[in-house]
């Protein structure tokens, strides 16, 4: 019996610099109540777009969602006790088999000597720092898989660890999902398997190509309208905020007054959904939207 993602039933939480808010609660007794979905609104654009900052979707991928996480051994190097203790049952939900350490040197000794899957390191660490071991994990030639950690005061540092040879990075906050996600991805992508087709129902995407079709009718999508598809289609049937978005796809740190992420999905939903019986993406109201279906990559 496949296992259910973290947070389907308990919670969905988002990690902080110094406390774990739960974002979504359900009883785990009583039955949870179907999320209320909306119909799509017509929305004018307050922003100029071209003027807004562009970056793309993370680069983890729910195309790995068939990688399983069982027995995956994962060593978590994070010195915030919260933070850690999080992460750590979260994975571990999973099926993963997780250590974890809030010391540099501990870190560094673990990394050499033990064979892992995958390493979660923070940037910020007493002593020795992330980058650090990073830099001289990878002068050692040991290629294990590493997503580091970092706060938005170490953003300058991630162009850093990614030359340094890290495999992704992640910005606090961030859901449990994402992680477990990108983990997937880089130790499926370490294997050599091919991540850079998407699938999720009749929706296929090409990362290469930069192509999408539905149900074999290409569609054709701005830069943007691109990136934001593919960021709902690595985690599909997940709710994504609103801020989740602005800063996942455009680098742009979420104004609530900005309608920027409803003109998006209104373009994405008469592109994708109009033409089909079988409407993808839904609002669910307070919280996002989501694409529903499954990955069948």
């Amino acid at each position: 019996m496949s296992r259910a993602p973290f947070g389907s039933q308990e919670s969905r939480a988002v990690v902080r610099d110094h406390q774990v808010a739960v974002a979504m609660t359900a009883s785990p007794v009583a039955k949870a109540a179907e999320p209320r979905i909306e119909k799509s609104t017509e929305y004018p654009l307050k922003e100029k777009d071209d003027d807004l900052p562009y970056r793309n979707a993370f680069p983890y991928s729910n195309d790995a969602v068939n990688c399983s996480t069982e027995n995956m051994r994962v060593l978590v190097v994070e010195d915030q006790s919260q933070i850690a203790s999080f992460i750590r049952k979260g994975l571990e939900e999973q099926g993963m088999v997780v250590d974890q350490v809030d010391d540099d040197d501990e870190g560094y000794e673990l990394a050499t000597t033990e064979p892992y899957d995958a390493i979660v390191l923070d940037i910020m660490l007493p002593g020795r720092d992330g980058l650090s071991i990073l830099k001289n994990l990878r002068k050692q030639k040991n290629a294990v898989p590493v997503i580091l950690l970092t706060a938005r005061s170490e953003l300058d540092e991630r162009p850093e660890g990614l030359n340094l040879g890290a495999d992704d990075y992640m910005t606090k906050p961030f859901y449990i999902e994402e992680l477990v996600a990108r983990l997937r991805t880089v130790v499926r992508r370490a294997s050599g398997e091919s991540t850079h087709l998407l699938k999720v129902s009749d929706l296929h995407m090409d990362l290469v190509q930069h192509s999408v079709h539905r149900a074999k009718e290409e569609i054709q999508l701005s830069i943007r309208e691109f990136s934001l598809l593919e960021y709902f289609m690595r985690s599909p049937e997940s709710v994504l905020s609103r801020m989740q978005i602005c800063e996942h796809v455009w680098n742009y740190s979420f104004d609530p007054d900005t309608n920027l992420v409803d003109v998006y999905i209104q373009r994405l939903r008469k592109k994708i959904d109009h033409d089909f019986d079988d409407k993808l993406i839904e609002t669910v109201r307070g919280v996002g939207y989501r694409i529903k279906g499954e990955s069948n990559t």
